[in-house]
C-alpha cells in the first residue's frame, strides 16, 4: 500500500506536467535551479573538509539546525503543504495508521525539498571523511536528522490542524505568522546589533544547538570527530528521543484529526441582508463591484495581500533610522501602491469555477474589468492616500504633497490598468476558498513567478515618468516639478487604467470560455 501511494504521488505529478508544456518548462527550470544550489552546497562541504574541525562543526551543526527549524515552521505558514497525499483523502484507503504515516513520511522525503535536504545531508560525508571517527557516526545520525526534519513538518502540520480545526483560526494564524517573516530582516539585524557577534559567540551558540532537538543529530559526527564518544552517544540519544517524541505527537494528532474532521461555520445573517450588493449601483458592473469588494473585505486570500502594506512604513523607518526617517517614510505611498496594486494580476483565479456563474449571465468583459477594479481600488486607494498624508503631516512639507500623491495614484492606477489586461488572459493555481491562504497548491511553476515579476516590471516602466519627475521635485524642493508630477501621475495613470479596462474587457469577451475551462481543469487536478 505504501508503494502504491508513492506511485500515485508521482503519477499525479507526471499528469500535471503532461497537461501543460509551460508547467513542464517551469519544473525543469526549478529543478535546474535546485541542482545548481545543491552543487554549490556540495562544493562548499568538500572545501569545508580541508578546514579545522571547529569551523566544520559550526557550519554543519548551525546550518542543519536551521534546516530542521525551517521544516518545522513551514506548516505554520502553509497548512498541508503536500496536497498530493492529503491525510483527509487517504482515510478511505484500507491501511493502518502506521502505514499511512510511513507513506506520508516517504512522500515528504521524495518531494523536491526532501530530495535536496537528503542529498545535502548525505554530502556532509565529504566533510566528515577527513575525520575517520566521524564516518560511523555520520552513517547512523544523518538518516535520523533527515527523517526528524520531515516528521517534524508532518507533526507540526497535523497538530496545527487539530488545534485550529476552525477555519477562522487557520486563516488568522497563517496571516499572523506571515508578519514576522516580512520583518525577518529588521529582527535579525536587531539581534545582531544587540549582541557581539563574533567567532566565539557563534561557536558557543553552535555548541548549545548541538545539545538541542534541532541540532543533536547533526552534531553527532562532530562530537565523534573530536574524540568525545560519550558526547556523541548522548547527542544520538537526544536525536532518537526527539524523533520518537515527534512520531508519537504526529500519530496522536493525526489519529484525532482523521476521526474529527475540520469544522466549518458561518456567521448568522439578518433576513433580507445582501451586504454590499444592496449598497452599490445595480447592473453587471455594480454586481461584480459588490462581489469583488466582499472578497477584499472577507476572503483571507485577498486580505493576506494587504498584510504587507502597513509594514512598509515600518521597514522604511528601520532601514533609514540612522538618517532622516521622514524622507524615507514620504515614499510609503508609491511603494504601497506598487505592492498592493499588482496583486490582481490574475484575480479570476480566485473565483475558481464560480467564474462560470458570471460567464453565463452574459456580463461583458468591460463590466467585469470595471467592477473588479472598483472593488480593489475601494480598499487600496484609502490606504495609499493615508500613507501619503501621514508622513507629510509629520514633516510639515505640504508643498511636496502633490508630487507624492501623483506618484502614488499614478502607480496604483497604472498597476490596475496593466492587471486588467493580464488577468483577462491568465489563471494560475491558488489556494481554494476555505484553505489556508498561504497554502502551496500543485501546479505552481517557476514561470508563473517570472510572469508576475515581468508584469510588475511593465507597471514600473509605464509609471516611471511621474515617479522620476516627482522624485526630482521632492529632493530639489521644486514645487513646480511636484505639481507636474501630480498631474502627470493622475492623468497618465487614469489613461492607462481606462485603456486597460477597455482592452482587457475586449480580451475577456474572447478568452472567458478558455479561462473557465482551465479553472475547471485546475479544480479537478
Amino acid at each position: 500500500m505504501v508503494a502504491t501511494l508513492l506511485r500515485l504521488r508521482f503519477r499525479v505529478l507526471g499528469n500535471q506536467l503532461a497537461r501543460s508544456p509551460w508547467q513542464l518548462v517551469g519544473f525543469i527550470f526549478g529543478a535546474a535551479y535546485g541542482a545548481a544550489v545543491l552543487a554549490g552546497i556540495v562544493a562548499g562541504l568538500v572545501l569545508l573538509g580541508f578546514g579545522d574541525l571547529q569551523l566544520a562543526s559550526g557550519v554543519i551543526v548551525g546550518a542543519g539546525s536551521l534546516v530542521t527549524l525551517g521544516w518545522a515552521l513551514v506548516p505554520l505558514i502553509a497548512f498541508g503543504v503536500d496536497t498530493t497525499l492529503d491525510p483527509d483523502r487517504l482515510v478511505v484507503f484500507p491501511m493502518t495508521l502506521s502505514r499511512m504515516m510511513v507513506a506520508l513520511a516517504l512522500a515528504g522525503v521524495c518531494g523536491i525539498p526532501g530530495i535536496i535536504t537528503s542529498a545535502a545531508a548525505l554530502a556532509t560525508i565529504a566533510t566528515w571523511a577527513h575525520w575517520p571517527a566521524a564516518i560511523v557516526a555520520w552513517a547512523v545520525s544523518i538518516p535520523v536528522a533527515v527523517v526528524t526534519a520531515v516528521v517534524a513538518s508532518r507533526a507540526v502540520a497535523s497538530a496545527a490542524a487539530g488545534l485550529g480545526s476552525g477555519r477562522r483560526f487557520r486563516e488568522a494564524s497563517g496571516t499572523l505568522v506571515f508578519i514576522p517573516l516580512i520583518l525577518a530582516g529588521p529582527i535579525i539585524v536587531g539581534v545582531a546589533t544587540g549582541f557581539a557577534v563574533n567567532a566565539d559567540t557563534i561557536a558557543e551558540a553552535v555548541t548549545v544547538l548541538g545539545w538541542t532537538p534541532l541540532g543533536a543529530a547533526w552534531a553527532v559526527p562532530a562530537a565523534a570527530a573530536a574524540g568525545d564518544l560519550v558526547g556523541a552517544g548522548a547527542k544520538l540519544l537526544i536525536a532518537l528521543a526527539t524523533l520518537a517524541a515527534l512520531w508519537l505527537l504526529w500519530r496522536a494528532s493525526l489519529a484525532r484529526s482523521l476521526v474529527r474532521p475540520r469544522q466549518t461555520s458561518a456567521a448568522p445573517v439578518p433576513v433580507g441582508s445582501i451586504g454590499w450588493f444592496g449598497r452599490v449601483p445595480t447592473g453587471a458592473a455594480g454586481a461584480i463591484f459588490a462581489r469583488s469588494l466582499t472578497y477584499w473585505v472577507r476572503d483571507p486570500r485577498y486580505l493576506r495581500q494587504l498584510v504587507g502594506a502597513p509594514l512598509v512604513p515600518v521597514l522604511l523607518w528601520f532601514y533609514a533610522r540612522d538618517g532622516d526617517p521622514l524622507v524615507a517614510l514620504s515614499f510609503s505611498g508609491p511603494i504601497i501602491a506598487i505592492v498592493i496594486g499588482i496583486v490582481v494580476w490574475a484575480d479570476i483565479s480566485y473565483d475558481g469555477t464560480a467564474f462560470g456563474t458570471e460567464f453565463i449571465t452574459g456580463a461583458t468583459g468591460r463590466a467585469d474589468r470595471l467592477g473588479r477594479t472598483l472593488g480593489a481600488a475601494a480598499v487600496a486607494l484609502p490606504l495609499v492616500v493615508l500613507a501619503v498624508v501621514l508622513p507629510i503631516a509629520f514633516s510639515g512639507e505640504w508643498e511636496q504633497f502633490p508630487g507624492i500623491l501623483g506618484m502614488s495614484v499614478g502607480v496604483l492606477f497604472t498597476c490596475y490598468g496593466v492587471c486588467a489586461v493580464t488577468s483577462a488572459q491568465l489563471v494560475v493555481p491558488v489556494a481554494a476558498a476555505g484553505d489556508n491562504p498561504f497554502k502551496r497548491v500543485p501546479g505552481t511553476t517557476f514561470l508563473q513567478g517570472m510572469a508576475f515579476f515581468g508584469i510588475w516590471l511593465v507597471a514600473l516602466v509605464l509609471s516611471a515618468p511621474a515617479v522620476i519627475v516627482g522624485t526630482i521635485g521632492f529632493f530639489t524642493q521644486n514645487v513646480t516639478l511636484s505639481l507636474i508630477a501630480c498631474a502627470l501621475g493622475i492623468v497618465v495613470g487614469s489613461g492607462l487604467l481606462v485603456g486597460g479596462i477597455l482592452l482587457g474587457g475586449s480580451l475577456l469577451d474572447r478568452t472567458a470560455p478558455a479561462l473557465l475551462a482551465r479553472l475547471k481543469a485546475m479544480k479537478n487536478a
